[in-house]
């Protein structure tokens, strides 16, 4: 049994058949019907080489008939890597996707949520298409007709669209006209062909994607009730956040809440209590079996993401099952979703009262930064004019220590990272706290299975 690991999706061959639609239903006056009317005829288009292929379907295959004219054959000249629009290769761009129910029975849309996808495209190839369109005509009179009606669109593009899919962004591009050649035929011809061909030519620059990784979301993720004030405009009250009486309900199924440590998750039940120290005595419940209810982890691949208190992005990482322990998932963060540090690293966390310049710390150093864990008062070791408060941040300029940030005067949050252990931390304005560790109750976590 052997699976499919090419899926052709006729990239090129619609952005071909996009430009045979644009050359289509021209027309060519022929002269008077039996009305007294201008008689028009449709130019028919055909994919082909003028030299060969297109010659021999006009002949129909016999060199006994002659060719019907006027037409217009269209043929690939030049397909080449066009290096000026190439962008980051290694580019992946992720969105969600969100379909309308479809009612089962009649197949009709419905006005509630179906399907949820999660979609990952990898970034495609530019590539610059070289067409060429041979316009067969008896006259010289057929010619100017058609290229009156052709030349004064293009001026000199027009856009096109291979595809409405809503999930591909290479469907857009544009047809340039780039060159005009009048005739093929050099003086003197004779009197044997009395057929000419006139050549215009056109670049349209494309993409060639790579197929893209498509998920489907099988679990409802939150539910989000929010009330607002109706004493003003309802999108201007969403947009500041104006909630009533200042409550936003976040709802998870199962109601199980989620502890998140060192890198491992641990999930408890409804309405019990867990803190980064203690559980308080309550016993983590084995993962599979919360999990179980709506799919199954695919190890590496499968998504947890936490929802911060403060309404700013979701942290996201994959998760794992622990093969020798069922109540914990190894959590992978995605280093893109962290918050970004607000202040400059810092060396240590130290108790300034123990550990001093020179003794268990090294020397002091420009640009040696220490996050204190209690307060600094006109000390020798720190300096007998400096003084600095629990939770500031210290920083040696080279001749003083100075506070680089102080805690007691700082609005809203601050991260900075621990160079010295790897930790990122948050000041949440009374007390610093791992940034993202800790407990999430019911609403501010969801699985991606």
């Amino acid at each position: 049994m052997s699976s499919q690991l090419f899926f052709y999706d006729q990239q090129i061959r619609r952005f071909l058949l996009q430009f045979i639609r644009i050359m289509s239903n021209y027309q060519v006056e022929t002269g008077l019907d039996s009305t007294g009317a201008q008689a028009l005829i449709r130019v028919p288009v055909i994919y082909g080489d003028a030299n060969r292929q297109a010659a021999q379907i006009l002949a129909k295959n016999s060199e006994t008939n002659l060719s019907t004219v006027p037409v217009m054959a269209v043929n690939i000249t030049e397909l080449k890597y066009d290096r000026s629009r190439v962008q980051e290769p290694n580019f992946v761009s992720k969105m969600s996707i969100r379909q309308r129910a479809v009612d089962p029975v009649t197949g009709e849309l419905q006005q509630v949520q179906g399907n949820t996808f999660s979609v990952e495209r990898l970034m495609p190839v530019p590539y610059l298409l070289t067409l060429k369109l041979d316009i067969w005509t008896s006259s010289t009179e057929q010619k100017l007709q058609l290229l009156e009606q052709i030349l004064a669109i293009f001026n000199p593009a027009i856009e096109v669209q291979n595809t409405d899919n809503y999930v591909d962004w290479t469907s857009l591009s544009y047809v340039e006209l780039t060159d005009v050649s009048w005739t093929n035929r050099s003086v003197p011809i004779g009197t044997e062909n009395p057929i000419d061909v006139a050549t215009l030519t056109f670049q349209v620059p494309i993409w060639i994607s790579a197929p893209a990784k498509v998920k489907k979301l099988g679990v409802i993720e939150r539910i989000i009730a929010s009330i607002y004030d109706t004493q003003e405009e309802m999108e201007a009250a969403i947009l500041a956040g104006k909630l009533l009486n200042g409550q936003r309900q976040y709802v998870t199924p199962l109601n199980y809440s989620v502890l998140l440590l060192a890198g491992q998750l641990q999930v408890f039940l409804p309405n019990s209590t867990a803190t980064a120290n203690s559980n308080n005595g309550n016993v983590p419940q084995n993962w599979p079996a919360v999990i179980n209810v709506f799919g199954s982890i695919r190890n590496g691949i499968s998504e947890m993401h936490f929802s911060s208190e403060d309404g700013g992005p979701d942290i996201v990482g994959t998760i794992a099952l622990n093969p020798m322990d069922p109540t914990v998932l190894f959590f992978t963060v995605d280093a893109d979703t962290v918050p970004v540090n607000s202040l400059m690293p810092i060396d240590a966390i130290i108790n300034p009262v123990k550990s001093l310049p020179g003794g268990k710390l090294s020397t002091p150093a420009a640009g040696q930064r220490y996050l204190l864990l209690d307060s600094i008062a006109n000390t020798v070791a720190w300096g007998v004019n400096f003084a600095a408060a629990a939770n500031d941040i210290i920083e040696f300029d080279g001749v003083n220590w100075t506070v680089s940030f102080a805690a007691a005067l700082a609005s809203g949050n601050a991260y900075v990272t621990n160079i010295n252990t790897g930790v990122q931390y948050k000041w949440n304005g009374s007390n610093w706290l791992k940034s993202y560790d800790g407990e999430y109750p019911a609403g501010r976590w969801h699985l991606v299975l």
